[in-house]
C-alpha cells in the first residue's frame, strides 16, 4: 500500500517499518516551537520533570511574539521566563524584541525549518510550514515540554483529505480565498484531527506567500497539518539551505479518506463573516458592510507580497475618515524590505500605522482591540465571537487586496472598485 507525504514523513521519523490511520506512534521531532504564552507553561513541566540539560539546544525555538512588544506586567513576566531558560540551557534559537518575527513567518525566513521535517509547535497555526512539504502541527505545552526532555512525541497517525484544485485564479484572488472557500465548503470540522493536502494544476502556480496563507488556516477546518508537494518554487525559497533535507511525494497508490476536487476559475474574492471561518460568501455580496478598522498582516498575511497587494491598491488615496487602517510586517526583514520598496511611504500616507511584527490584535492580545459594536475586516485566521475584543464586536476575515479596498470606502469593498 501506498503512503501520502504525511504518512512518509510520520514513519521517517519512527523506528517502525509501516504505519496507517489510527496508530499511535513516538516520533522524533526535527524542532520545538514555542511562544510567550505556551512556552511557559512547557518550561514549569520541564523543570518539575527534573532534568539537567534539554534535547538539543538548536532544535529548540523559543519566540516572544504574541504579547510583545510587552504590553503590561503579565506579558513581560512571560518574556522573561522565556529568556531566562534560553540563558540557563544556551537555546541558540530565542527572538527578542528587535529580532523577532510572528512565529510562523520567521522561522520559514530564518529556514528552522525545512522540507521533509516532523515539526511541533505549542500554537495552533504550526501547520503552517507543510507549505514547504514538512509535516508540522500544533501541540500541547506539556508535549512541548516532553520533547524539550527527548526531542521526541506522541503522535496519532491522521487520515489525509486531498484537495485537487483546476483552473486559472481571476486577478485579486489567491491562496487566502481559496482556503477560506475550501473551509466554507467543508466546515470548520470538515478535516477534523486529519491531513489535508493542497494539489492540482491551481497551487502549483500560486506562489510560496500564497501557500504559507493556505497551510496557516488548514487548522481552521480542524486539521492538524495542510501540506502541499515540495516543487522548484519551494527548492528556491529553502536555498541556499543550512542542512540537509528530503522531498517527499505522496505515492500513486497512496490512500486518502476523501478527496476533493474544485474548479476554482470563476472564484471571487471571499471573505469570512462572523463568527467562524466558515461562514463564507463572495465579498460582491457584503458591500453593504462598514468597518471602523482594517487589519493587513499577521501569520497569515503580513509577508511581502501580501502587503504589496495592499499598497498596490492604497497607492495615492486616502483611508476613508474614521476606519483606523493598521499594518503589521510579520518580520523585521519584511519591514525593511517594505520600507526599501515604498510600501511603508504608500501605507502612511494613505493614513495607515505600523507596529513592530506582533500577533497583537489577532487574538485580541493588544495593538488594535475592538470596542463594543465595532466592526473590523482583517487578514487574520479567525473571527470567533470576542476574538479581538469585545464580544459583541465583529471580525470578517479577507485577503490583503480586499482588506486594502474596505479602508478606504469604509465598507467591505471588492479591489475592482478601487482600480
Amino acid at each position: 500500500m501506498g503512503y501520502t507525504i504525511a504518512e512518509k514523513i510520520l514513519l521517517a521519523h519512527t523506528s517502525q517499518k509501516k504505519i496507517e490511520p489510527g496508530d499511535f506512534i513516538e516520533a522524533r521531532v526535527d524542532l520545538a516551537l514555542g511562544n510567550d504564552i505556551t512556552a511557559p507553561i512547557a518550561i514549569q513541566e520541564f523543570k518539575k520533570a527534573g532534568v539537567k540539560k534539554v534535547f538539543d539546544n538548536k532544535k529548540i525555538v523559543l519566540v516572544p511574539d504574541h504579547f510583545t512588544p510587552a504590553k503590561d506586567l503579565k506579558s513581560a513576566n512571560q518574556c522573561r521566563i522565556l529568556k531566562e531558560f534560553a540563558d540557563e540551557y544556551k537555546i541558540k534559537n530565542y527572538f527578542e524584541v528587535g529580532c523577532v518575527g510572528i512565529e510562523h513567518a520567521l522561522l520559514p525566513e530564518k529556514k528552522l525549518v525545512l522540507p521533509g521535517e516532523l515539526i511541533i509547535g505549542a500554537d495552533s497555526h504550526t501547520c503552517t510550514y507543510g507549505a514547504m512539504g514538512c509535516y508540522s502541527t500544533g501541540v500541547g505545552s506539556t508535549d512541548l515540554a516532553r520533547s524539550f526532555i527527548d526531542g521526541k512525541c506522541w503522535f496519532r497517525v491522521p487520515a489525509t483529505l486531498k484537495f485537487d484544485f483546476r483552473g486559472k485564479l481571476k486577478k485579486w484572488v489567491g491562496g487566502k480565498d481559496l482556503v477560506l472557500y475550501t473551509i466554507g465548503r467543508i466546515g470548520v470540522d470538515g478535516a477534523l484531527e486529519k491531513v489535508m493536502e493542497f494539489s492540482g494544476e491551481t497551487i502549483r502556480k500560486l506562489p510560496m506567500d500564497d501557500r504559507f496563507a493556505m497551510s496557516n488556516m488548514a487548522i481552521e477546518a480542524g486539521a492538524v497539518a495542510g501540506i502541499i508537494e515540495p516543487d522548484e518554487k519551494t527548492l528556491r525559497f529553502v536555498r541556499p539551505a543550512p542542512r540537509k533535507f528530503k522531498i517527499y511525494k505522496s505515492d500513486k497508490d497512496a490512500k486518502y479518506e476523501k478527496i476533493y476536487e474544485f474548479d476554482v476559475s470563476k472564484l471571487e474574492p471571499q471573505v469570512a463573516c462572523p463568527h467562524l471561518p466558515s461562514n463564507v460568501k463572495p465579498v460582491g455580496e457584503l458591500k453593504e458592510v462598514k468597518v471602523d478598522q482594517v487589519v493587513i498582516g499577521s501569520c497569515t498575511n503580513g509577508r511581502i507580497s501580501d502587503l504589496e497587494a495592499a499598497a498596490k491598491i492604497l497607492k495615492g488615496k486616502k483611508a476613508k475618515a474614521g476606519v483606523r487602517l493598521l499594518i503589521f510586517p510579520a518580520t523585521q526583514d519584511i519591514y525593511l524590505e517594505a520600507i526599501k520598496r515604498g510600501l511603508v511611504e504608500i501605507f502612511v500616507k494613505a493614513g495607515g500605522v505600523f507596529s513592530t511584527p506582533t500577533c497583537g490584535p489577532c487574538l485580541g492580545g493588544h495593538m488594535g482591540i475592538l470596542t463594543e459594536g465595532e466592526r473590523c475586516i482583517a487578514t487574520t485566521n479567525r473571527n470567533f465571537i470576542g476574538r479581538m475584543g469585545h464580544p459583541k464586536s465583529e471580525v470578517y476575515l479577507s485577503n490583503p487586496a480586499v482588506a486594502a479596498a474596505s479602508a478606504i470606502t469604509g465598507r467591505i469593498t471588492h479591489p475592482e472598485e478601487i482600480i
